[in-house]
């Protein structure tokens, strides 16, 4: 079950809006791979970069060199999300539809009392009341819980690669367009069972040190450019919860795959940001366009 729950939190952390990849500050230092987590293809008339993206990263690190050509080549920017003209508002309000418990339910009564008193606990040490998260679902009160420890160790939401190159595009007047909206995105969390759910928050909170330590394993591999490890991960993932995998990274390529296909058709050059696991494994985002029989060169 530890194994297995290892993996579900690297999924989640890798795959999701809010907490796809955590980076402590003692591990700013590392050296970041020359090129990332980067592949280019060639259209008739254009190319389209592919970059695999970690959403939180310290306000000091630099992102690859090569990352940087290749959004000075690109005329505009593919993301999972419009980040350039996302609404702070709509994304709270439809975070809140999707992850507020029916009518009449509560946490603590989907809860053993033990469990839900480990979960008032960690509330109260992140500053928060408990019965804040008391008509949230499990995923909402779990991914709140541990979006709070980390900013309190001091990690900024705000430097991901997606949010630094779209301040980037707006300033130089790129385009950004989006994949999917916060709906699609959170819907995903929404749909898992309550009993993956409620395995994902205790997990959380029985040892938020742990679960960071977890994520760095990504977050390593990202900096050194390791897709083979990146790999491994993924694959781990999909032997202990192929249920969960499937519709969070190879459903999403599949349905990604007609958009990408489509930049390659234009004349202009894109650089298309998406996490990092979706560019890697069977059935990634690049195997899929290998398939297709486009040349995928790693950058």
């Amino acid at each position: 079950m530890m194994a297995a729950m290892r993996s579900f939190t690297r999924l989640l952390a890798a795959a999701l809006l809010a907490l796809a990849c955590i980076v402590e500050p003692a591990l700013a230092a590392e050296q970041t791979a020359e090129g990332g987590i980067l592949w280019s293809v060639r259209g008739r008339h254009n190319t389209v970069y592919l970059l695999g993206s970690v959403h939180f990263l310290n306000p000091s690190e630099p992102l690859p060199a090569a990352v940087d050509r290749a959004y000075a080549d690109a005329d505009a920017l593919v993301m999972e999300l419009d980040m350039d003209d996302l609404d702070p508002f709509e994304a709270q309000k439809v975070t809140l539809e999707l992850g507020t418990l029916p009518p009449g339910e509560s946490l603590q009564e989907l809860l053993d009392p033990a469990a839900y008193e480990l979960v008032a606990t960690k509330a109260r040490e992140a500053g928060l009341q408990p019965a804040t998260l008391n008509r949230f679902q499990p995923w909402l009160a779990g991914l709140t819980l541990v979006q709070l420890h980390l900013m309190r160790m001091g990690l900024d939401p705000n430097s991901g690669v997606e949010q630094r190159l779209a301040a980037r595009a707006v300033n130089d007047g790129k385009e950004v367009r989006g994949l999917e909206d916060v709906r699609d995105q959170l819907g995903l969390l929404a749909a898992l069972p309550l009993e993956r759910q409620r395995e994902f928050l205790i997990y959380s909170v029985e040892d938020s040190e742990r679960t960071v330590q977890e994520v760095d394993d990504l977050l390593g591999a990202w900096r050194r450019g390791d897709a083979e490890r990146l790999a491994e991960i993924l694959e781990e993932g999909f032997e202990q919860y192929p249920d969960l995998y499937r519709p969070l990274t190879v459903e999403r390529n599949r349905r990604w795959l007609a958009d990408i296909e489509a930049l390659l058709g234009e004349r202009r050059n894109y650089l298309v940001v998406v996490g990092a696991l979706h560019l890697v494994g069977e059935e990634s985002v690049v195997d899929l366009l290998e398939r297709r029989g486009y040349r995928v060169v790693r950058r």
